[in-house]
């Protein structure tokens, strides 16, 4: 059966609930960040990041403006405001039949954007792992 990613993703996105997160992803899925060079494979990396991103990005600023959708995939656009510097990026989200997410990979602009989620999401991380 399709599924719309978008409405799977606004049920948890901005959360900063691992565990919330976690259940909508399948065990292989593999998420794409705009600063890390290969793809990330697994629940729980993914997870993590999207978490990390939450902390990072999960200010009154951060808003979707735009989704676009097919059969088991969206893109959906996004914009935030951090230290002044002003983020637009988009996330592209794939599932499965049974409504979990198989792939997640975010795009970022402007370069001082990508810059600073690259500094400010290896700080959150970190703080994460203890």
């Amino acid at each position: 059966m399709p599924h719309n990613p978008a409405e799977i993703w606004h049920k948890v996105a901005m959360s900063k609930d691992y565990a919330a997160i976690a259940a909508i992803l399948h065990d292989d899925c593999v998420f794409e960040s705009p600063v890390v060079h290969t793809p990330q494979r697994g629940k729980d990396i993914t997870a993590k990041y999207l978490t990390a991103a939450g902390h990072t990005l999960g200010n009154d600023s951060f808003r979707y403006v735009g989704e676009w959708h097919r059969e088991n995939s969206s893109v959906l656009e996004f914009t935030a405001e951090i230290d002044g510097i002003q983020i637009n990026g988009i996330d592209m989200i794939s599932c499965d039949d049974d409504g979990l997410i198989t792939h997640f990979k975010v795009m970022v602009r402007p370069l001082k954007a990508v810059n600073m989620l690259h500094q400010k999401m290896g700080e959150m991380l970190s703080k994460m792992a203890g």
